[in-house]
């Protein structure tokens, strides 16, 4: 019996063996499983991380450029409203300048009326003819003269010359040889002064008020010059002179008995230029 029991105290004993090798196999198979579980753990969240920090990036990027878009935005709509207000002003101002321009064209065709219809009463129809190409020549240049035009209109309505307001201007006015000029000082005195190719009687002064009255005596005629004021032309006609270009009585200076002014006369009229035919100031 014993000689078949010793086979199979072999084999019991070589079983265990057995069961280890299956046992380091199961383990080894454990922990290449753990192993690959792991490194697939590890390149899931790279993954993760990765494509977190690439979508950071995006929305980082995308931040900046909405944020720019903004700034963009802000100074288009201040440039906008810059623009805006510059043309709303370009617009009030160029309507003010129309209703402007209005107004004055419509100031210098009233202006022009005016003076057409006084040459018109006071010139004949030859006289018109010849100021024809003067009257064009006013029209033109009335933007320029027009503030000349008040001060150079005499008292009789007929508009003047040149206007010298002293001596140096009268002067100037010599120097361009348009008209004769008689400079004067004239006094209260019974006698009339010889002024160029006319006599003038002082009748009283208002030196305060810049006033004065004269009578020119010219063609054996008599006429009164009353409250007339210094720097107004004061205007008369004498024989040989055309309507249009009266003489022109002009007074600077207003003083106690006394007046200093100049007598200015048309070259057609006749009236010598020497001044041998002015009176000295009487004393």
């Amino acid at each position: 019996m014993s000689e078949f029991l010793e086979p199979n105290t072999d084999n019991a004993a070589a079983t265990p063996r057995w069961v280890g090798l299956a046992i380091a196999v199961l383990g080894v198979v454990s922990l290449v499983g753990v192993g690959l579980g792991v490194t697939a753990w590890n390149a899931s969240k790279n993954v993760e991380q990765s494509t977190q920090a690439s979508l950071k990036q995006q929305n980082d990027a995308l931040a900046q450029r909405l944020a720019k878009t903004e700034d963009q935005n802000q100074q288009l709509q201040s440039d906008f409203k810059v623009v805006t207000d510059k043309l709303n002003v370009t617009q009030e101002d160029l309507q003010k300048a129309r209703q402007l321009g209005k107004a004055y064209n419509k100031k210098l065709t009233g202006l022009a009326s005016n003076v057409n219809t006084q040459l018109a009463t006071k010139a004949s129809t030859e006289d018109v003819n010849k100021l024809g190409t003067d009257v064009t020549g006013v029209k033109n240049d009335l933007d320029a003269t027009k503030s000349k035009l008040d001060r150079a209109t005499g008292d009789m309505g007929v508009m003047s010359g040149l206007i010298a307001r002293n001596h140096d201007d009268l002067e100037d006015l010599r120097r361009k040889g348009d008209r004769n000029y008689f400079e004067f000082t004239i006094q209260k005195a019974k006698t009339p002064q010889h002024v160029g190719p006319v006599q003038v009687s002082l009748n009283k002064t208002d030196p305060k008020r810049s006033k004065y009255t004269v009578t020119v005596l010219a063609d054996d005629k008599s006429i009164e010059k009353k409250d007339r004021t210094a720097g107004e032309p004061v205007q008369f006609y004498v024989k040989g002179t055309a309507r249009y270009s009266p003489y022109e009585f002009v007074v600077f200076d207003v003083g106690k008995n006394q007046i200093t002014g100049y007598l200015s006369t048309p070259k057609s009229g006749g009236a010598a230029t020497s001044s041998a035919n002015v009176a000295p100031p009487a004393q």
